[in-house]
């Protein structure tokens, strides 16, 4: 049965679920969380649409494609906890720091957002207070679940990205993001990259050195491996491209997993800082090349 905390080895059933979050039950003593920080569209009913068209929260703007469902079924075949958001990025976007001018996006690529144009501090607070807080609690809660189990987790949060920007086609299928610390992201990386039949980008589109993101928070801060992989939107948006990238995803995460050097690292609080704190080593194509710490 699973404690309050829902992650001793159990059933993926029952999630508990509050207006911030849902959390997925797993094996606390797997040692990996999975994480969806922009998991759906949905806006909660007293601010209707934001004063957006209805068609709008169904683009990128409003939550990760198809990110969702692939962590709910990278969440069963591992049999990990996942959690998720249950809010649009469009109210409060939980993977910003709070002093992130885009926290609250006023504009979104091309977007104006009506109820989000005038906000004041009251509302801003709310939200923060019953949306984005708990969620980060939540997290803080698992982990110390997980760690009082003797496993110190990683994490790994899940993501999509749009096939194109500016009419320029993006040519990754997928993207590994990641900062200082090496040990999950570049065995991952190396491990998608195996097979030779997807282009992964390594901090491109997008770069995983934000101050104040999910993964800096709830990672980096705590010294606990982690990363951020992203999947191409095209590639997910159907059931079967969701199952196919959740297997690729699961197994590749099983092929790190099942070394036992790199599963002594990664379950090592260790803590290596921040890119945007001081300048450091650069990016690494696999392990081979970093001398050691």
């Amino acid at each position: 049965m699973p404690d309050s905390d829902g992650c001793e080895p159990s059933a993926l059933a029952d999630p508990l679920v509050t207006d911030s979050y849902e959390l997925v039950p797993g094996r606390r003593d797997a040692g990996l969380i999975l994480l969806c920080d922009h998991a759906v569209n949905a806006i909660p009913g007293e601010y209707g649409t934001l004063g957006l068209p209805a068609g709008q929260l169904e683009r990128h703007i409003a939550y990760d494609i198809g990110a969702a469902a692939v962590t709910k079924d990278i969440a069963g075949r591992l049999s990990v906890p996942a959690i998720f958001t249950r809010f649009s990025r469009l109210l409060i976007d939980p993977n910003r720091g709070l002093d992130d001018p885009t926290l609250i996006m006023r504009i979104s690529d091309g977007a104006v957002v009506p109820g989000n144009r005038h906000l004041d501090a009251a509302e801003r607070d709310r939200r923060v207070g019953h949306y984005y807080t708990p969620y980060h609690q939540r997290i803080d809660g698992l982990i110390e679940s997980c760690v009082a189990a003797g496993v110190p987790p990683v994490l790994l949060s899940i993501h999509s990205f749009t096939e194109s920007w500016k009419d320029v086609p993006r040519p990754w299928h997928a993207a590994i993001l990641w900062d200082r610390d090496y040990r999950f992201s570049v065995p991952l990386l190396d491990a998608l990259r195996e097979p030779g039949d997807i282009v992964v980008g390594e901090n491109e589109p997008y770069d995983g050195k934000l101050a104040g993101d999910c993964m800096w928070q709830h990672g980096t801060r705590r010294g606990l491996a982690h990363t951020i992989i992203e999947v191409r939107q095209d590639l997910i948006r159907t059931p079967e491209g969701q199952r196919a990238w959740a297997e690729r995803i699961a197994t590749a995460v099983q092929e790190v997993f099942a070394k036992p050097e790199l599963r002594e690292a990664m379950h090592r609080v260790q803590y290596f800082g921040s890119h945007t704190d001081t300048e450091g080593p650069p990016p690494y194509s696999s392990l081979a090349e970093r001398s050691p710490a």
